[in-house]
């Protein structure tokens, strides 16, 4: 272990309060992937050794192994600390994926050594699954290949934010710069397809320790940072989902009648001790009332701490259920879309039933729609290979794929929650995984081509059939700018009631204006429309057109609508335009608005309590999340003011906008 002279310093002066602040250190997991020989195990058995992570015994074995298989002549071959298994040693590549601890006086790691033949990319894809942050290795001889691609791009699918592109054996190009920097260039051009946070270059030499945990001599051209140093220095803390709470239940423990505790590790978010939970599927509401942990009662626990966690009231939660804020609900669907890294020799098939399993829950899946697989060299989109007349996906390949599930699943997209958001796909014959999922949003990719087509045509349509009416003669007519109000919101929140109250107000100041209101438009424009996530982006997509259309006859626009998806009003602001738009979240507790409801259909027709029910699928607040606004140009808090009050801040918000824009 490598320790700086403070760990070292304490050991001498207090071996416990040392443990103390090593159990405390923050800990990343990363792993190392490229194609064979490129020379991963190398590069840990070098971390390894230099950090003082090889205990003596282990060291002396590896060196008699050095000896037998000859490798890499008389020196050690670090890579034999993690090609543990007969066959690696024998054949020299990676088969199983290798885990080995080590940590500095900064940090705890964990790494994954992946296989970087393209027979073993399914255990690739294992060790990505948990990984923080990726080391591609690449040989300097050889530049960027297929398999650095495929690598990169299964890192990527796996939402892994950090990639450290590792140039191995700058030795035997002779520390070229020349040689790194068009291998930099040639790998930045691939991976602008790709979605990647962090990306950072190092040259290296894995056999010489060159770059990995000391700096070494023969390349002064390089100034950046060793492999270790961005290892240790790397900022993952915002990576991890700690908004959204996931408690996916594992074990329902009940040892006698005076004692009922629900046993599970936190997949995201933090659960405290008196907060207020949902179990779902069955929407049953209680507070927390202990949290059990490793050490006993504890009042908090947060993603990755496995607990028991007990309420202050008995209702129905199974293994398989999940404890989450009442405000902040995963999706519950049957239909789940899918990219689909495929681990089988036997083809996944249109057609053929597999079973999911997505944490503690797992459920029986018929594969409805193999829609296109990835050529992972090029990223590009390419048709199914037919199998008996039907789309497949073949072992290692890449695809979109959609499953209908025989009961609703709970899930996230993967995008939102690495946790909630994967899942594996399990043969039902012979129990072996085959193939592992991250969920995409249910929109296709051929929709959002269609709607990019549409707005595209939109353009042009608005561009030929523009107004002889000048914009600023229409401001000069009426009196004032034109502008969107956009107010959104849990249902219940008092939206529609602020937005009549604002209109009468701004009618009486001389502002000419219209309500958009999201159940009206349902009896009209928008009544061929549902309520699933796909029909609520469209029903969002065409109150913004009408909204755009009004501001262009110089309108103002008081637009209600509870458009819970941060994107659909990112879109929203898009359609409208930046510079005519207002975003008001009309904020309200969950438990404000069932109120309210209540109190509308004290009979029990409301819409809260037909959701809870299972009458209306998809309803925000109680079987959807809503996305609450990060930087909204007014809240209103309707548990704390009138609903005239709220309209008057609104109306004083539009009247100062409008008639400035009038006095430019």
């Amino acid at each position: 272990m490598r320790l700086g002279a403070d760990d070292l310093e304490l050991i001498d002066r207090d071996v416990e309060g040392y443990l103390e602040r090593h159990q405390r250190k923050d800990l990343l997991r990363f792993l190392t992937a490229g194609s064979v020989d490129d020379g991963k195990s190398t590069l840990i058995g070098r971390l390894l050794y230099d950090t003082s992570a090889v205990f003596d015994d282990q060291l002396a074995a590896v060196e008699r192994d050095s000896r037998r298989h000859g490798t890499t002549g008389t020196a050690t071959d670090l890579a034999l600390l993690t090609d543990g298994l007969r066959a690696e040693r024998e054949q020299g590549i990676t088969i199983d994926v290798a885990y080995r601890f080590f940590a500095t006086s900064k940090r705890k790691f964990i790494i994954a050594d992946t296989p970087g033949h393209e027979q073993y990319t399914r255990n690739m894809a294992t060790g990505a699954s948990t990984a923080d942050l990726a080391v591609i290795l690449i040989d300097a001889r050889y530049g960027v290949v297929a398999q650095t691609r495929r690598h990169s791009f299964i890192a990527s699918l796996l939402g892994i934010r950090h990639l450290v592109v590792a140039v191995n054996k700058m030795d035997l190009v002779g520390w070229s710069e020349a040689t790194f920097d068009a291998i930099r260039d040639a790998y930045t051009d691939f991976a602008a397809r790709l979605d990647v946070h962090d990306l950072r270059f190092i040259p290296m030499s894995a056999l010489r320790g060159d770059n990995v945990v000391t700096r070494g001599d023969a390349m002064p051209w390089y100034r950046g940072p060793t492999l270790l140093e961005v290892l240790e220095d790397v900022h993952i803390a915002s990576d991890r989902n700690l908004i959204d709470l996931r408690f996916p239940v594992q074990l329902v423990l009940r040892p006698d009648l005076t004692f009922r505790g629900f046993a599970g590790t936190v997949a995201s978010g933090v659960v405290r001790v008196g907060q207020e939970v949902m179990a779902l599927p069955s929407g049953r509401r209680a507070a927390v009332a202990k949290i059990l942990g490793a050490d006993g009662e504890q009042d908090e626990a947060f993603a990755s701490q496995s607990v028991v966690v007990c309420l202050d009231r008995e209702i129905d939660v199974s293994r398989g259920d999940m404890l989450v804020h009442p405000g902040n609900l995963p999706k519950l669907d049957r239909e789940v879309e899918a990219l689909v890294v495929w681990m089988a020799d036997a083809p996944l098939v249109e057609g053929r039933t597999y079973l999911l399993k997505c944490g503690t829950q797992s459920v029986s899946a018929e594969v409805t729609e193999v829609q296109y697989r990835f050529d992972v060299n090029t990223v590009h989109r390419q048709d199914a290979t037919l199998v008996e007349g039907r789309p497949s996906l073949a072992l290692n390949e890449i695809g979109r794929v959609v499953f209908q599930a025989a009961r609703g699943m709970l899930h996230d997209a993967y995008a939102k929650n690495r946790r909630t958001g994967c899942f594996i796909v399990i043969d039902r014959l012979t129990n072996a995984t085959v193939g592992a999922a991250m969920v995409v949003d249910r929109r296709p990719a051929r929709t959002e081509q269609a709607l990019r087509s549409r707005d595209a045509e939109r353009r042009q349509a608005l561009a030929r059939l523009a107004s002889r009416v000048d914009a600023t003669e229409r401001t000069k007519r009426i009196g004032h700018a034109p502008l969107t109000v956009w107010l959104t919101g849990l249902p219940r929140a008092g939206k529609s009631t602020i937005a009549v109250l604002t209109e009468k107000k701004l009618f009486e100041a001389g502002v000419l204006v219209q309500v958009l209101d999201g159940l009206n438009l349902r009896l009209g424009l928008n009544r061929d429309l549902g309520f699933s996530a796909d029909e609520r982006s469209e029903a969002n997509r065409r109150a913004a057109e009408t909204a755009r259309l009004a501001n262009e006859a110089g309108l103002v626009v008081m637009a209600s609508f509870v458009c819970p998806q941060a994107a659909d009003r990112a879109t929203v602001r898009e359609v409208v335009g930046a510079d005519r738009f207002v975003e008001v979240w009309v904020k309200a507790p969950v438990e404000v608005c069932e109120e309210r409801d209540r109190a509308l259909a004290p009979d029990g027709s409301g819409l809260y309590a037909r959701a809870h029910r299972g009458e209306i699928k998809g309803f925000t607040g109680v079987t959807a999340a809503y996305e609450e606004p990060q930087a909204p140009d007014l809240v209103v808090e309707t548990d704390k003011l009138s609903a005239d009050a709220a309209a008057s801040a609104i109306a004083s918000l539009v009247i100062a906008r409008v008639r400035t824009a009038t006095t430019r």
